[in-house]
């Protein structure tokens, strides 16, 4: 096959002396035995999207691997060398389960400790929230986190943290890429200086522990705590290291671990993806609920940042709950702690994104909280926090399963979240009601919001192409109608713009740029199009809304907001 000279000079550059043999030796093989993986491994440089950067493991540009990780690292260790002068500067290291993710944790202190940097690293894997605490803990001027959260096995990634304990956001992120891409590969300094590594483990350990039980524990009786029946699973990942004694520190004691999936695993054997979003994930969670009466149920992902909830139903079996509804009950319940604390002063606000269901918007509305809106991941969430230092945060999350209490931890924080959602579970089961019912009981308050996600998968550069024709036409030649509704209105956040498409009126967005769409109907139904930052995927989100005067209605409601959002789906020919 024919192979753009781009390419090859990449492939060359990678065996010259500078890369060691066993790299020079995989390139070789491929070159003979399978030309479209070292295309696929050499077409592009991995780069940083929402959740940092992801790949699958192996050599080359577009590749996660000892030589791609440390150019980033030696680019990141002259930023901060740069940004602080004149500090004996501090990073932390955190790595999770999967294949290889150790090593690479050692190769980036490896980099670092030898440009001169006190390096902290866990001694083993431990869960991404913890590396955010962690960091300011330690007083740390960056954290890195080993993890490709819930992707395939053969994937690995690098998440990077800064001073505040969240993720990069502009301008920071784009002054590291370009001094990363500046770099040349002889420039990496791999040999280590041992004497400025120190392992941690339990002391962090603890800390993390006692913050997470202060933070999100809300006067739960005891004797409701010991009647909560949960089931729990880290599906092979890393929360196994953190929740099970955040549990029981909090006091709850009637906690099943599924056991085939409590040692962690990078190949995930009992899954076909660790992703609680995923309703498939948490088959055995789910039996073992039905075993031991459980009354709810909670898996975590690999890097223990998102967590999935089932709960029972009305008739008493167990249901999966999506990330706007876990999201909805948190919120509600936390503004309704901080009210009768008497904290609601008017300097408060809660997070979320743009992707997230609007139905949050009116729970703040009603607490006479601010509700901050971001673009999608919880990066931005912390930037508000940043941003906004005399205002207090409350809690934030978005869609995708996550949630994130207070700002002890500044990404999405499954641990927390686990021990949040107990809580009110704890309290409603006490109190007569149950979870369920008082997530029922905000769509009589609030309106019935019901979201549903369509995820494109594509495969390598054509898939790419494809997805990016995909968002050119939405752009160029946008639907004035969709399922009978006139579109009355298109957010373009790549030109941070919103067009009136009645009135041709063009506002300004205040959120940075990003490669979005969404387009709101006039009956309040909202389609948001987005491309991932860092997969061959794009998303599509659906909401729709409806009162709701009482519970008993609901599944009529239901039925009709199914209906219009199929009508939805299939009037922008998607497949689900």
């Amino acid at each position: 096959m024919h192979i753009e000279q781009h390419i090859l000079d990449k492939v060359n550059e990678w065996l010259s002396p500078t890369f060691d043999e066993q790299t020079q030796n995989a390139i070789k093989e491929m070159m003979t035995s399978s030309p479209k993986d070292l295309e696929e491994s050499f077409y592009k440089n991995l780069e940083f999207g929402t959740g940092g950067m992801r790949g699958v493991m192996g050599v080359g540009t577009n590749r996660i691997n000892k030589y791609t990780l440390g150019k980033n690292t030696q680019g990141i260790s002259d930023y901060l060398r740069k940004s602080f002068p004149n500090e004996e500067l501090k990073v932390v290291i955190a790595y999770d389960c999967r294949h290889n993710s150790d090593t690479l944790a050692k190769i980036v202190a490896d980099v670092f400790s030898a440009n001169g940097i006190q390096v902290y690293l866990f001694s083993d894997m431990r869960p991404t929230p913890e590396l955010s605490f962690a960091l300011k803990y330690l007083n740390c001027h960056a954290g890195i986190v080993l993890t490709a959260s819930h992707n395939p096995p053969e994937y690995n990634g690098y998440k990077v943290y800064w001073q505040d304990g969240g993720q990069l956001v502009p301008p920071q992120d784009e002054e590291i890429i370009q001094g990363i891409e500046a770099l040349q590969y002889n420039e990496i300094k791999f040999t280590a200086n041992e004497n400025l590594i120190e392992y941690i483990d339990s002391a962090v350990d603890e800390a993390f522990a006692l913050s997470t039980v202060e933070n999100c524990s809300f006067n739960t009786p005891t004797t409701a705590k010991e009647n909560l029946k949960i089931v729990y699973t880290s599906l092979h990942g890393t929360s196994i290291k953190s929740i099970p004694n955040v549990l029981a520190k909090a006091g709850y004691t009637d906690v099943n671990i599924v056991p085939e999936q409590a040692e962690p695993n990078g190949d995930f054997p009992t899954v076909k993806s660790p992703n609680p979003e995923e309703p498939e994930a948490l088959t055995m969670a789910l039996a073992l609920a039905d075993k031991t009466n459980a009354d709810i149920v909670i898996g975590t992902d690999p890097d223990s940042d998102r967590l999935g909830v089932a709960v029972r139903d009305t008739e008493g079996k167990m249901a999966l709950l999506n990330g706007n509804q876990t999201m909805v009950i948190m919120t509600a319940f936390l503004l309704e702690q901080w009210k009768r604390a008497g904290k609601i002063t008017g300097n408060q606000f809660i997070g979320s994104t743009i992707v997230s269901t609007p139905m949050i918007l009116e729970l703040g509305s009603a607490y006479g909280v601010e509700c901050k809106v971001g673009l999608t991941g919880f990066k931005w969430i912390a930037k508000m926090i940043k941003d906004f230092p005399n205002q207090e945060f409350i809690g934030g999350g978005e869609e995708s399963f996550g949630y994130m209490v207070g700002d002890a931890v500044r990404d999405k924080d499954a641990v927390g979240a686990t021990l949040l959602v107990c809580e009110i579970a704890a309290q409603a089961k006490a109190a007569g009601s149950s979870l369920y019912k008082e997530l029922l009981n905000l769509y009589v308050d609030y309106g019935f919001y019901k979201e549903q996600l369509i995820s494109l998968t594509k495969k390598g550069i054509s898939g790419l192409e494809e997805i990016n024709q995909m968002m050119i036409d939405l752009r160029e030649n946008p639907a004035s109608e969709i399922n009978g509704q006139r579109v009355v209105c298109i957010e373009d956040y790549d030109n941070a713009t919103s067009k009136n498409r009645f009135t041709n009126e063009i506002e300004p967005l205040s959120i940075p740029k990003s490669n979005v769409l969404i387009y709101y109907l006039e009956d309040g139904s909202k389609i948001c199009a987005r491309p991932s930052g860092t997969e061959p995927k794009i998303k599509f989100y659906f909401s729709v809304n409806a009162p709701l005067d009482r519970v008993e209605n609901i599944a009529v409601v239901e039925k009709e907001i199914d209906e219009k959002i199929k009508n939805i789906i299939a009037g922008m020919h998607l497949n689900s």
